[in-house]
């Protein structure tokens, strides 16, 4: 990290130019990642055009989490998050994105639909993981709060195409375009005035050698074991959460709308905020090991409770699902900042992408497997999740061990 001297884009010693550019840096990933599930929120239009099964509909969010894991890679392997200045980095892609979710429109076929989602999880790759890197140069005391914001307004950002879709059922062409607007805007706004702050990462020259760097450094591993328990129950989550409120709607006999069920979808995601936004409060104060096992332990209980009150009233329905919502995310943040306070300082960028990239890898397992034993429709496929968080608190303990 820099000596902690003012940077060009701090001078002038404005106290307030932390909380703006963690502002900006909001509305970026607001905005730049309200594509990721256009497609599942216009899902049943696309199946109905192309007559798709249930499993070909999960690859509409598969699709984006193997093109998001190629851009990952890519990355990491190229060290592009640590040579590349982060401003140039993140406006770049999500002006790719906008143009890969463009695409959707005039996709002839099926393959090109998931061609089309597949290049937007190519864009992202440089969206995401380099905000939370740039959080982290405005900030060195409540790093956690700071990048908790970064992830709080990518959780809202995923749950947009729901709202558009529930508010307005506006269909295909509205959602598309809209959330691709959306990604110009954070282009936009990156390029034009987001600046570096004074805790700058240092930077070196393109190394092979830069991922074996990260892969060695021992309380880096629990990490990411850690976050990838964490994410094997994330984005399955997130992609079934809506089909689970259909199911248990159809088995207490209540009829549901579309616009309806796609509010509640989103509210169910974008609840998550909140949670971003307490684990990061938290783990400042109190450690981010213990609060990220805290999250862990909560995010197990409401996947298991999420089946056994399938058939319950909506109310208790509604409890548990907000539970797990804001749970299943209050811990996100927390990995991510720990990366960039163990990983070497000339690495962070890599490290947070090669962690990124290893998690979605390993969520389309979980996807493509709750969809493949009957979605949420099956009682006992939430519950499966669970697994995850599990294995990722025994990873946790080790590393608050390690740390005492």
């Amino acid at each position: 990290m820099s000596d902690g001297r003012p940077s060009a884009g701090e001078r002038g010693g404005s106290k307030t130019r932390p909380v703006l550019m963690l502002a900006l840096l909001a509305v970026a990933e607001t905005c730049g990642m309200a594509a990721w599930f256009a497609g599942n929120a216009v899902a049943p239009e696309l199946a109905a055009r192309f007559a798709l099964s249930a499993t070909e509909q999960a690859w509409l969010t598969s699709a984006v989490q193997l093109g998001f894991v190629a851009g990952t890679l890519a990355a990491a392997v190229l060290n592009l998050p640590d040579l590349v200045p982060s401003r140039w980095y993140l406006a770049g892609a999500a002006l790719l994105a906008a143009g890969a979710n463009a695409a959707l429109l005039i996709a002839p076929t099926f393959a090109g639909v998931l061609l089309s989602r597949f290049g937007l999880g190519v864009a992202l790759a440089g969206v995401y993981p380099p905000a939370m890197k740039m959080a982290a140069t405005w900030f060195a005391a409540g790093r956690g709060l700071a990048i908790g914001v970064v992830v709080a307004s990518l959780t809202l950002g995923k749950a947009v195409p729901y709202l558009v879709e529930g508010f307005g059922a506006l269909g295909l062409e509205s959602v598309v375009r809209s959330t691709s607007l959306a990604a110009l805007v954070a282009a936009a706004a990156v390029a034009i005035w987001y600046r570096d702050g004074p805790h700058a990462f240092a930077r070196r020259p393109f190394s092979w050698r830069l991922v074996g760097e990260v892969i060695r450094v021992p309380p880096l591993r629990l990490v990411t074991a850690g976050y990838l328990g964490h994410m094997w129950e994330l984005y399955a989550y997130w992609t079934y959460v809506g089909g689970y409120w259909r199911e248990s709607f159809a088995r207490s006999g209540t009829a549901v709308g579309p616009r309806p069920l796609a509010v509640l979808t989103f509210a169910s995601i974008a609840i998550g905020a909140v949670g971003c936004l307490w684990g990061g409060f938290a783990a400042d104060r109190l450690g981010r090991a213990r609060v990220v096992i805290w999250a862990l332990t909560a995010s197990a209980v409401a996947g298991i409770a999420a089946g056994l009150v399938i058939d319950a009233p909506s109310y208790l329905v509604g409890l548990v699902v907000a539970v797990w919502g804001i749970a299943i995310i209050a811990d996100s943040a927390q990995f991510s900042a720990l990366a960039t306070e163990l990983a070497p300082s000339h690495a962070v960028g890599t490290a947070l992408t090669l962690q990124t990239s290893i998690g979605f890898l390993l969520t389309i397992g979980s996807i493509q497997l709750i969809g493949a034993i009957g979605g949420p429709g099956n009682r006992w496929a939430f519950p499966l999740l669970a697994v995850g968080p599990s294995l990722g608190i025994l990873a946790m303990r080790r590393l608050a061990r390690g740390q005492t």
